[in-house]
């Protein structure tokens, strides 16, 4: 039997598109990193077409140290710090979800927890935090650092500070704030809970500062696909972003990691899987094929082998014929996952050096595709119906262009076949996504936590 209900779809939002070359597009807004109005459009264009999510990278470095190719790109030069975008976004928006990266390895646990809390509470519960663990060596210079943490220490630490930011959110009940002006109460003392947190990482005392956001917690998302990353999905994630080629490799990751959540008492549909997919649409086939060609000829080679080195880990390439095949590689200690899949990819498609890079120009190493809204409704269905996604994150190759062309035609398209919302189910992203409301854990009957005045 075929599966039913309706697909999940987030608008993963890069200031002027997905595509490497995306900035030179003839519409594109070429200041688009630090222009607010542009960020609004996007915003509700995908809240015209229903999305669940609109979503933000971030880094906390100018990625590219090469300057040759850094000066030609706009991806990660200058760009807003995403928590104060979205903050302002929400008041300007009434139900699309607002998601932003946070790295666990250069923030401190109380920053994130109040940052999101707060977002939460302004945008009356539309928050979701990306839990990432930096894979760029450049952020490790930006923070004291001479070198990049290791892999495993990364998500060893990750997993703490999870811990700690989903406790903190927890520092008071939903009812905890009577405000009574009779009685003079402002708080109801026993339904405070301070964290007192001691951890191989972290002594983190508490209480948040914050009150229980209207989700009760914001949505956690996470984006890493090792071993490390599926085992931490699989543990703390509500929603995680993969990169996925194909419809065998998407199903087994899907089933993995939805196999691992019983070890930690969860059922299968508490996380929601969103591979990433840029879909380049036309009203026809031919129209699709001509889009992706403008941008493909606008990617200069400086820009696509940097682009490449980064994603394999950091390695130089600038030795090797661009076409020539890929050399062998040490193990990346940045984006494992990432460095796997390209590598694979490499070696089955018999790829050059210059014909790996044009491939991943338009969304590095996330599925592409592009034709009719037909084709690309087809291809959506296909991993949806056969338990390879539960919804996708969808990146726009050039924008505003790129998202207007899915909510306007793909949009409607799998409204047709009952694969996608008409119109919002509820008032924050939690609800809309289809996930429990987080219950306080003082229901579990848990032993009284330490006081304000005695916790140590």
């Amino acid at each position: 039997m075929a599966r039913r209900g309706q697909m999940k779809l987030n608008a993963f939002l890069h200031p002027t598109g997905h595509h490497i070359a995306a900035w030179r597009h003839p519409q594109a807004t070429a200041d688009a990193g630090v222009n607010f109005d542009h960020y609004v459009e996007l915003a509700r264009t995908a809240e015209r077409g229903t999305f669940d999510a609109v979503f933000l990278a971030d880094s906390a470095a100018v990625r590219d140290q090469n300057i040759d190719s850094a000066s030609r790109v706009a991806r990660y030069v200058v760009h807003f710090e995403p928590l104060t975008l979205l903050s302002g976004i929400a008041a300007v928006t009434r139900h699309i979800g607002l998601i932003a990266t946070a790295t666990t390895t250069y923030n401190e646990p109380i920053h994130i927890a109040r940052k999101f809390a707060s977002l939460d509470h302004i945008s009356k519960g539309r928050a979701g935090w990306n839990l990432v663990t930096s894979s760029g060596e450049v952020e490790a210079f930006n923070f004291s650092r001479d070198q990049h943490l290791a892999h495993a220490d990364r998500y060893d630490r990750a997993r703490e500070f999870a811990q700690v930011v989903t406790g903190l959110w927890d520092s008071w009940e939903d009812d905890a704030f009577v405000r009574d002006k009779a009685s003079g109460h402002y708080f109801d003392p026993a339904k405070l809970h301070v964290l007192n947190h001691k951890g191989p990482h972290f002594a983190v005392r508490g209480p948040l500062n914050v009150a229980r956001s209207p989700q009760g917690r914001p949505v956690l998302v996470q984006a890493g696909s090792s071993e490390a990353g599926k085992e931490l999905a699989a543990a703390t994630a509500e929603v995680i972003f993969t990169a996925a080629q194909t419809l065998d490799e998407a199903r087994a990751f899907y089933a993995d990691v939805k196999g691992r959540l019983a070890r930690h008492g969860r059922a299968p549909d508490t996380l929601k899987i969103l591979p990433g997919v840029s879909p380049i649409v036309g009203r026809t086939a031919e129209e699709a094929d001509e889009k992706f060609a403008i941008l493909q000829e606008l990617i200069h080679p400086a820009v696509g082998l940097s682009l490449l080195s980064q994603m394999l880990g950091g390695v130089d390439l600038s030795g090797y014929p661009l076409d020539g095949p890929l050399p062998d590689l040490p193990e990346s200690n940045a984006a494992k996952s990432r460095q796997k899949l390209l590598v694979d990819l490499a070696r089955r498609e018999n790829f050059s050096i210059r014909q790996l890079y044009q491939w991943i120009a338009g969304a590095r190493g996330h599925w592409t595709i592009r034709g009719s809204a037909h084709d690309i409704a087809d291809q959506l269905e296909t991993w949806f119906v056969n338990e390879a996604a539960d919804g996708f994150n969808v990146m726009p190759p050039y924008l505003p262009g790129g998202l207007d062309d899915f909510v306007d035609l793909v949009v409607p398209e799998l409204r047709r076949r009952k694969l996608f919302r008409e119109h919002y189910e509820g008032r924050t992203l939690r609800e809309n996504l289809g996930l429990p409301y987080p219950k306080h854990p003082s229901t579990d009957a848990a032993p009284e936590p330490e006081t304000l005045a005695h916790a140590g």
